[in-house]
Order: structure tokens, then C-alpha cells, then sequence
């Protein structure tokens, strides 16, 4: 099991976190549960509602969409993102690839810990808008 302090060195290289200072990441870190999964066990399904963001420790994670692969998330990569955030039911189905170790941050806890500290809100959106500026300037690009 990674420890609060192992934890927080993971979290800073996810890119939703990077804005976010390292004391405010002990919060963060305090609130994501590491998990185990076999191979061959599905975390979600496509249409299952959308409460948990997952990161990868070890192993991998298929994502498929109408059984068509989306991506394989490996180590450090993250999915579910949009969960924390949209009420929206899943758009994928998540299969483990290979046995994998997760963190896990359920949608409830984390508005909980963005009501209380509102510098890990400002991070948060600073990285998502980061994003959504990305992915424009690509649709931009291809004009």
C-alpha cells in the first residue's frame, strides 16, 4: 500500500492535478483508495452511472467503447475523469488487462474536499480548462 507521502508524488504528475500545490495534495491524497484488480474484471460498464476517477499504478486497463478499443491505460494514465464532475453515465466499459493496482477517487468525497478548499478548486479547473483549450486548438488546427 503507498503511503499519504507516495501518494502525493504520484498525484503531482497527473495533469488535473498539476496546478495543485503539495500540502493541498495531502488532502487529495487522504481521500483516494488504492485498489487491486484481477484480470478480466470490469470495473464499469458503458451506461453504469459515473462515480470514481481511476488512476493506474500497475497493469492495464482497456477501455472500450461498443467493444471497440478506445485506449489501454497503463501506468499513470487516468480515466474517469469527467466522472468527478458530470452526472453523465459512463461512455466506456473499463476491463482489467492485466492485474492492476488503482488509485481511486469516488465523485462524492471529492466535491466534499473541493468545498473546504477552494485552492484545490482553482487547480482543478485551471487543468481542465487547460484541456478543453487543447483539444480546440487541435479541432482549430484541422480546419
Amino acid at each position: 500500500m503507498l503511503t499519504t507521502v507516495e501518494k502525493v508524488i504520484f498525484l503531482q504528475d497527473i495533469d488535473v492535478f498539476q496546478s495543485i500545490s503539495t500540502s493541498d495534495l495531502a488532502y487529495l491524497a487522504a481521500i483516494t483508495e488504492e485498489m487491486e484488480a484481477d484480470e478480466g474484471r470490469v470495473l464499469f460498464k458503458e451506461g453504469d452511472a459515473s462515480d470514481s476517477m481511476y488512476m493506474v499504478i500497475e497493469g492495464t486497463v482497456r477501455l472500450l467503447r461498443n467493444d471497440t478499443e478506445v485506449m489501454t491505460a497503463g501506468f499513470k494514465d487516468v480515466f474517469g475523469t469527467w466522472a468527478l464532475f458530470d452526472d453523465e453515465p459512463r461512455m466506456v466499459r473499463a476491463e482489467v488487462t492485466e492485474h492492476a493496482r488503482l488509485l481511486r477517487i469516488e465523485k462524492d468525497d471529492f466535491i466534499d474536499l473541493l468545498a473546504d478548499h477552494v485552492q484545490i478548486t482553482q487547480g482543478v479547473f485551471k487543468a481542465m480548462v487547460g484541456r478543453l483549450r487543447g483539444l480546440a486548438s487541435r479541432f482549430n488546427k484541422q480546419d
